[in-house]
């Protein structure tokens, strides 16, 4: 069976709304199952997703990740039956608790209890979509007395996790999980942690839906694709987090990410991208030729347990690579995982 196709939409990168619209569209003909929207410090994601909603038909709408610091769970859960009314049930959520950098700088939050404050985050929506009056007591919040006023319209959560706590916070108690930078074995192993949480959670893992983010970049010049490549995955690796680096280093790679991160922080950025060895860079994005990744999409979509990847993209890429990467993997004319 085949796994789905989704695609992330760099929304930052573009000026004009209706380039943005046109690629959604252009994704929803070539058979796309989702499309996905961040949300750092740019546009906001509900916007853009309540816009998209009524501009497709058949294509699934998500965000990357809506975090408890950022939005109150109340607040989240109004949010989620809103969009999936407006798009008539095509919307899952994406929850995470973001990070240090984002929640302390951006949003004047403090980073305090991460993996408490999303199970409980969770738990909220849950209570507020029943449409019954919430009445919740935790560590974090404590929320009652009032219920939801419109008619409730329950959006799947999808966690977005990278550590094996967090992990399998996510099989217990949400629908899905969106890893990212994994390897295919490190992915296999983060898997255990997700079938574990199911079971303690009393769920059957194969009702819930796993889907990697895939850095992806395919051109007819593969080395502009790999460079291109390289030094994202590197600044991801050196400062973007910590998370990231902890992840990989994790999987197996330590050393090269204790050095890439040295390298980076000592202002040596050009060393520093150099230092992602090439066997590395193909276990945790494709790029190159349209073929050879394709043949990288092919070995994740062989994973156990994986439903879908979510072709994300690079940085470093103009709109015209962007397209050709989107064609290049659209279902309508390629089958991943048969």
């Amino acid at each position: 069976m085949s796994v789905d196709m989704d695609l992330v939409l760099p929304v930052g990168d573009y000026d004009d709304l209706s380039v943005l619209v046109e690629q959604v569209r252009r994704a929803e003909e070539l058979g796309y199952a989702r499309v996905s929207v961040p949300e750092v410090t740019g546009r906001d994601a509900v916007s853009l997703l309540a816009h998209f909603a009524a501009h497709t038909d058949r294509i699934g709408l998500s965000n990357d990740v809506f975090s408890p610091y950022s939005r109150t769970p109340a607040l989240l859960a109004q949010t989620a039956t809103t969009l999936q009314e407006l798009s008539d049930g095509r919307y899952r959520m994406g929850l995470g608790t973001s990070s240090p950098p984002v929640v302390e700088r951006w949003h004047g939050r403090s980073f305090d209890r991460p993996l408490r404050t999303l199970r409980e985050c969770i738990d909220v929506i849950r209570q507020v979509e029943s449409g019954e009056r919430v009445d919740y007591d935790g560590e974090v919040f404590n929320v009652g007395g009032l219920r939801l006023t419109c008619e409730a319209h329950p959006a799947p959560v999808d966690v977005a996790a990278l550590g094996p706590k967090a992990v399998e916070l996510a099989g217990r108690f949400a629908d899905g999980w969106v890893p990212q930078l994994f390897t295919p074995d490190g992915l296999r192993e983060r898997l255990a942690d997700f079938r574990r949480g199911a079971d303690l959670g009393g769920r059957d893992p194969d009702d819930l839906r796993t889907a990697l983010t895939l850095r992806c970049c395919a051109l007819e010049d593969g080395e502009r694709a790999r460079e291109a490549a390289r030094g994202q995955v590197a600044f991801m690796i050196a400062t973007y987090g910590p998370y990231y680096r902890e992840s990989v280093a994790r999987q197996g790679h330590e050393d090269v990410t204790d050095e890439i991160h040295r390298l980076w922080e000592a202002g040596e950025r050009e060393a520093a991208v150099e230092a992602l060895p090439d066997g590395l860079l193909s276990d945790l994005a494709a790029a190159g030729t349209p073929e050879a990744v394709r043949e990288t999409v092919e070995r994740f979509a062989a994973v156990d347990g994986l439903d879908a990847v979510r072709v994300g993209s690079f940085g470093r890429l103009d709109h015209d690579a962007r397209l050709a990467t989107m064609e290049a993997l659209a279902p309508a004319t390629v089958e991943f995982g048969e």
